[in-house]
């Protein structure tokens, strides 16, 4: 998986010592850096593959029944904000 990326985030996570000495022995496997493998990991459980488009997770989360939301959301927000103001 290639992917570009402009700057990096720096974070610390723990691991189990079984977890992290497979990570390691497969960075050393892959002649590569335990960074690398785990962003790797981590895309490819975000869905993050350049091979396929990214799915959006929350399409299709809810159903309003009616046919016209995604044309007429503009009023139905405005409708809402309108009527959340008033509370």
């Amino acid at each position: 998986m290639s992917m570009l990326v402009c700057s990096m985030f720096r974070t610390t996570i723990t691991l189990p010592e079984e977890l992290a000495v497979i990570l390691l022995r497969e960075a050393r496997r892959r002649d590569s850096s335990v960074s690398a493998i785990v962003r790797d990991a981590v895309g490819s459980f975000l869905g993050l593959d350049d091979t396929k488009p990214r799915q959006l997770p929350f399409a299709a989360l809810g159903r309003s029944g009616q046919r016209h939301t995604a044309r007429d959301a503009e009023k139905i927000l405005a409708k809402e904000w309108d009527r959340a103001g008033r509370r």
